[in-house]
């Protein structure tokens, strides 16, 4: 990202900037909950732009400030999230890790994990250089 860790974390961990990019090309966010603390809870709805919502629960397992952020996803699909920030001169490294529960219910979900995924990380990139975060 061509943003200072600081700022990519931040636009992680605020809810007001997490729900402007969180998702693939198109989606918005309803936010419901966001308790950023280990064991604290995240529910959100999805909006498609198709107009199908998509009800979500996490839980949060570890913060750690500018290095780590790890959250279970409990509803639909179960999986671990792992976002680690890396300082690159200015610039951050992020790692994004997704591990599912299991493996049948990764390849269900496969195809449209890695390109929402990528669409979800422009759509972060937009925000920090300040573009349009497009839909």
């Amino acid at each position: 990202m061509d943003a200072p860790r600081e700022q990519v974390f931040h636009a992680w961990t605020s809810p007001e900037l997490l729900a402007r990019w969180w998702g693939p090309k198109g989606f918005t966010n309803t936010f419901h909950e966001f308790d950023l603390k280990p064991g604290g809870a995240w529910r959100f709805v999805m909006h498609g732009p198709d107009g199908t919502d998509y009800p979500n629960h996490s839980q949060f397992v570890e913060i750690v400030p500018l290095e780590r952020i790890v959250f279970d996803h409990l509803s639909g699909h179960e999986f671990r999230v792992t976002a680690a920030f890396e300082d690159l001169d200015g610039r951050t490294k992020v790692t994004f890790r997704q591990l599912f529960k299991d493996a049948a219910e990764f390849e269900q979900a496969r195809m449209y994990c890695l390109e929402g995924n990528e669409q979800n990380m422009d759509r972060l990139s937009n925000l920090l250089t300040g573009e349009t975060v497009k839909d």
